[in-house]
């Protein structure tokens, strides 16, 4: 079960040559060394022990996948990166002269199912091949399986799931892909930069773009490492955030060439909970926290179970104490068994830790509500901490917060609010409180100088939701809040 880690200096991965540090592939608690950093990259080892990474480029028309792809393969294929580059099904099979609007309702089920079924045989060519390449591999995909959900209706959705096997979203969404990059249409935000060029199957006015990038990100929304790349800055800086992002995803180290200077931001929300219908589309889940036993309060180990209507994942993290500035996070998804094993091992001092995890796109922002749910500490009654990734200044974040929520403040980095101290079972006092550098604890997300390694995607079905609350999706609008 131990994790595996990748040791480089500066910019080194292994794959990369280099007469002044070899890089070593090793167990994560080796003691050697190499250059001045330590990362753990994410994404699930091959038979060869090297990193597949999997992303997929979705987005509205004349958002820049095309340019992004061209740019994220040049940038890993000099670090010494295999790139392999999955083309988009849709444009494959409607360049045959398919004309999607004049398909009648059978017809486009049919065809929907079997873009679908195109799209999951073309990825895992590339996925399959890339199990026997021995260098690390970034997999592009141009569009992924959850796009083909955003162009029908509800229950033809369904029925095409199952007509191919997958009994449950979060196996064809969440543990799929590593990462998802939304790039949001020049049709939302670069208006004078929308073109229908160079694109033989681009059709769509400005009205009709922003509607299909919208669907397109509500289609993602849920993935546990979802980032969209707006129009708030010039085309070139979109796409160096798009390469900064997957960068910062697996740990790697660019130095200046690719600053976004993105931070984890964390805000208490006053209750009481808005109606559903108050937000944007939204995706929930049940996750359910475990501290482990680990003799030091300054080294952390816990267990997250997360999932929708009775399907889960299981993920097994350790944070070590900082060293050299820097704190490392080793996360591992893990099997039911495995998860049951490592469950005998919970600290008594901490109490599980219940929540519904609100998943949700609002003004170009992905946001994470998290609201507490019984049984909890007395400190937890009604708590809701609303968690985002920002590289705006605070005080223009505050201003993309969601209208429909009552902000209490900025708790960033507050200990109070770390989740390690709101699961003690005990009052807090000098002995039990944390305070140290761990403490502003678990997201979905890699903090600064924090990275990680997540093997080959688990879900189960055993065992039901110990939390109360709503699993599942709820579309109370068309679109995406847009702060009005």
């Amino acid at each position: 079960m131990a994790a595996l880690a990748v040791k480089w200096g500066g910019r080194l991965l292994r794959g990369v040559r280099s007469t002044a540090c070899a890089p070593v592939l090793h167990e994560h608690n080796g003691s050697e060394r190499c250059g001045d950093r330590t990362r753990v990259l994410r994404g699930s080892l091959n038979k060869m022990n090297r990193v597949i990474y999997k992303v997929v480029l979705t987005g509205g028309p004349c958002g820049g996948k095309t340019t992004g792809q061209a740019r994220l393969s040049t940038f890993f294929e000099n670090l010494g990166w295999r790139v392999y580059r999955v083309p988009e099904t849709a444009s494959i099979l409607l360049s045959g002269g398919i004309k999607f609007g004049d398909l009648s309702s059978a017809q486009a089920l049919e065809f929907q199912n079997n873009l679908f079924r195109t799209m999951v045989s073309i990825e895992n060519t590339y996925f399959e091949l890339a199990e026997t390449v021995d260098q690390n591999c970034l997999i592009i995909c141009d569009r992924g399986t959850m796009d083909a959900s955003a162009f029908v209706p509800k229950e033809q959705w369904d029925e095409i799931m199952k007509r191919n096997g997958w009994s449950s979203v979060v196996e064809v969404r969440d543990n799929r892909y590593n990462q998802i990059i939304h790039m949001v249409s020049a049709a939302n935000g670069a208006e004078e930069f929308y073109s229908l060029e160079d694109h033989s199957c681009r059709s769509e006015d400005l009205s009709l773009a922003r509607t299909l990038d919208n669907k397109a990100a509500e289609a993602w929304v849920g993935h546990p490492y979802f980032d969209v790349m707006d129009n708030s800055c010039d085309f070139d800086t979109k796409i160096r955030r798009t390469i900064a992002t997957v960068c910062h995803r697996l740990g790697i180290e660019t130095g200046d060439r690719l600053a976004t200077g993105s931070k984890k931001f964390k805000f208490l929300i006053r209750g009481p909970l808005p109606d559903p219908s108050a937000f944007p589309r939204f995706q929930d889940f049940e996750v359910v926290h475990h501290y482990l036993n680990t003799g030091s309060r300054r080294m952390q180990t816990r267990l997250r179970k997360r999932g929708q209507n009775g399907t889960w994942s299981y993920t097994h993290t350790i944070r070590k104490p900082e060293k050299l500035g820097q704190t490392v996070e080793v996360k591992t998804q893990i099997s039911h068994r495995d998860y049951t094993y490592l469950l005998e091992g919970a600290d008594r001092r901490h109490l599980p830790v219940y929540k519904t995890r609100r998943a949700f796109l609002c003004n170009d922002q992905y946001f994470q509500l998290d609201i507490y749910r019984e049984p909890h500490h007395s400190r937890c009654k009604d708590l809701l901490l609303l968690e985002t990734y920002s590289t705006l200044p605070l005080d223009e974040l505050q201003k993309r917060l969601p209208p429909f929520l009552s902000v209490a403040g900025n708790v960033t980095g507050q200990a109070e609010y770390s989740m390690y101290n709101l699961s003690l079972r005990d009052d807090w006092d000098k002995q039990n409180f944390y305070s140290g550098p761990a403490a502003d604890e678990e997201s979905e997300d890699v903090t600064k100088g924090v990275s990680e390694l997540t093997t080959n995607g688990t879900t189960d079905t055993n065992g039901t939701s110990a939390a109360n609350g709503t699993n599942g999706s709820h579309v109370p609008a068309s679109s995406l809040c847009n702060g009005s």
